[in-house]
């Protein structure tokens, strides 16, 4: 009788590359084949290079001949550094948003973990964590309302199991309280708690609240760690060291050994999208990770996003509702349209509006001004000839910043210095027209010279820790007026702030983009939770040429909850998410009609097959044309079935692997896609 033949064992590798597969590797000699496993880490030869892989699947077949495979150089792990709950993860993130599975396995580890000789280094570190281990809790002297109680128990019910939550409370009403106390639960039992939040400058106070709370190690995740940082912070997470781990998105793929719940803060937020490589929503990516790992999801927000409130319709999350601002003194801010129609306006600022600024002043409060422009002014013209500053790489113009007599692109960053006079006509008669935050602050200084300023933006956060001392120096009432862009709407506890003015109400009236409407109506309630939030009322004030727009008057009458009610309808009449599914094909090029070209092509190559599946919309020229120097396109798709859209994807994405674009020419697809480009 024969022997039978062993089969030699084959190792399916993801490997950072543009290709939507894995690659094929035997062991390497002498290897200890029952050593190998899912999520160890190996070095292979790939082309004429050697990089890091991450062994998906351990197998005895190929697509190619085993005597043509190649081995693996080096086994890097003696246990997987992906548990299989992270792997399947990524597996279901690479299908859904037709990734290569390589770059998402990229996104998942900390940079120094491709290496292959920090191998003793990571040995090293995690022997050292696993000393350094405190699951201790400190006592809670707050008090909570009947609905922080209701919402503590309906998650405390089902901490063993996956469930999503909804928690809509507004702002003010102690969302973060009941966090804590769910996470308390979580750590009695000796779990660890995943906190996601949208902006990294969210982390520093989320951090503080959590310390004050909770004697137990914590781990951090935004993008200005260090490599070393984020893999300690990495290091910790996946050893169960760090009880809880708080992060921005990317956190979503950080390995736990002990996973209790998933917490996504201010889930609303456009932030938890991913919008360049691997284009994910992290939001969406928890409710995944949450049912892999069967665990409880908290999705939490004032203003929740409207795909959420349709999930609870759907009785697919269990909303949790916190209606009313916590401590009992806050009360609701009440509203004002600032009507700027025949007004006389000083650089954006309706004279209408410095009344009750001054009233606010003078009875101790804080006013935040907000304004969503950074820079001093969006438009340098001149007075002779009409020539308006443009940027040369975009279909966009340039803003002033008057302290660094700079023009900037906000879109491509490019800057040149402010010209001394027109480039086209030679005339020094040079205006700056429209106002940005920097324009803002230099005329309330100028009208209002006994207050003092701060100024928070993009421009003026630039240094390491310049916005924790901005904040304590507020907190600190080292400033009365308040001027800022997105960066004071998010999160933040200003007990002082008694009025709150958005200037610029307007520009989201008008959009392109379905989802405007929805992104204002979030923004303005957002900015307005700012006021009011200690025992002063606040009040709201918002600045428009359009006072008697129905989407106005609907938010500031009815609230968020009558916003969103007549929002979905439009959406269900039209046919637009959450009530349909879409994707985009993006496509940009240097030459001015090759994007357009290539769309057409990837259209006309699947439309038979796509026909009687789903709706195809271009292609057509993206919304600002040209970018940092490309032509940029799109082609729409959008199906009334998720799995359908899915189905069309797959063939679109073989037509162009047949048409082989150029390698000039670049394009991307954006599964869900939250901003039209």
């Amino acid at each position: 009788m024969l022997d039978t033949i062993k089969k030699p064992l084959i190792l399916r590798v993801a490997v950072p590359s543009p290709l939507r597969h894995t690659f094929d590797y035997l062991l390497p000699k002498d290897y200890n084949p029952t050593n190998i496993m899912p999520g160890i880490r190996v070095l292979v030869p790939f082309g004429k290079r050697e990089i890091i892989g991450v062994v998906l699947e351990i197998v005895t077949e190929s697509k190619s001949e085993p005597a043509k495979l190649k081995a693996a150089l080096t086994v890097l792990d003696n246990e997987p550094l992906l548990p299989k709950s992270i792997l399947d993860l990524i597996s279901w993130t690479s299908k859904y948003y037709h990734h290569p599975i390589g770059d998402v396995i990229s996104n998942a580890l900390p940079n120094l973990l491709r290496e292959a000789t920090r191998k003793k280094k990571i040995e090293d570190e995690n022997n050292e964590y696993k000393l350094s281990k405190e699951f201790q809790a400190k006592p809670k002297t707050i008090q909570l309302n009947e609905h922080q109680k209701q919402a503590i128990d309906a998650v405390k019910k089902h901490l063993n199991e996956f469930k999503a939550f909804l928690l809509d409370g507004i702002t003010s009403s102690g969302k973060t309280e009941v966090y804590l106390r769910v996470i308390a639960e979580i750590i009695a039992a000796h779990k660890q708690a995943l906190v996601l939040v949208p902006e990294i400058n969210l982390t520093p106070q989320t951090i503080a609240r959590f310390a004050e709370c909770f004697a137990v190690p914590i781990a951090v995740f935004h993008s200005r760690l260090t490599p070393k940082e984020r893999l300690h912070s990495w290091l910790m997470a996946k050893n169960g060291v760090a009880s809880i781990v708080i992060g921005t998105r990317s956190a979503i793929f950080t390995p736990l050994k002990n996973p209790g719940i998933i917490i996504i803060d201010e889930e609303h937020d456009l932030s938890f999208k991913q919008q360049s490589g691997l284009r994910y929503s992290a939001r969406n990516l928890a409710i995944i990770r949450g049912k892999l790992e069967n665990i409880p999801v908290i999705l939490g927000s004032a203003t929740p996003c409207l795909e959420s409130i349709y999930n609870v319709k759907r009785k697919r999350y269990i909303e949790l509702t916190l209606p009313e601002r916590a401590g009992g003194l806050a009360i609701h801010p009440s509203f004002h349209l600032v009507d700027m129609r025949n007004q006389k306006l000083k650089h954006g600022i309706a004279e209408n509006l410095l009344h009750p600024i001054k009233k606010h002043l003078a009875n101790q409060g804080q006013v935040l001004i907000f304004i969503n422009r950074r820079g001093f002014a969006p438009i340098l013209i001149c007075h002779h000839c009409g020539w308006v500053a443009g940027c040369k790489h975009c279909d966009a113009r340039l803003t002033i910043h008057q302290k660094k007599r700079q023009l900037r692109c906000h879109h491509c960053d490019m800057f040149e210095k402010i010209p001394p006079k027109c480039p086209k006509c030679s005339d020094e008669n040079l205006l700056s027209l429209g106002s940005g935050t920097e324009r803002v602050e230099a005329t309330l200084q100028e009208l209002l010279p006994e207050a003092k300023l701060i100024r928070i933006d993009r421009d003026t956060t630039r240094r390491k820790n310049s916005l924790e001392t901005m904040l304590k120096n507020i907190h600190n009432k080292e400033y009365q007026i308040l001027v800022g862009t997105q960066m004071l709407a998010k999160g933040h506890h200003f007990p002082d702030v008694t009025m709150v003015a958005v200037l610029n109400v307007d520009q989201g009236l008008f959009s392109a983009d379905f989802r405007s409407s929805e992104h204002l109506a979030q923004l303005v309630m957002q900015v307005a939770g700012r006021a009011g939030r200690a025992e002063k009322p606040g009040e709201v004030y918002l600045q428009t040429h359009n006072p008697q727009h129905p989407l106005l008057l609907n938010l500031i009458n009815g609230g968020y909850t009558s916003f969103v009610n007549n929002c979905l309808e439009e959406r269900q009449a039209a046919q637009l998410p959450p009530y349909s599914y879409l994707a985009l094909l993006h496509a940009e090029s240097k030459e001015q009609a090759a994007a357009l070209k290539f769309l057409a092509q990837i259209r006309t190559g699947a439309e038979k097959s796509l026909t009687n599946i789903i709706k195809l919309f271009g292609p057509i020229p993206a919304v600002m044309e040209r970018k940092a120097g490309h032509f940029r396109a799109q082609l729409l798709l959008q199906s009334q079935n998720r799995e359908t859209l899915q189905q069309a994807l797959d063939i679109l994405l073989k037509t162009i692997d047949e048409l082989k674009p150029k390698h000039s020419l670049r394009w991307f697809l954006d599964v869900d896609p939250v901003e039209l480009y």
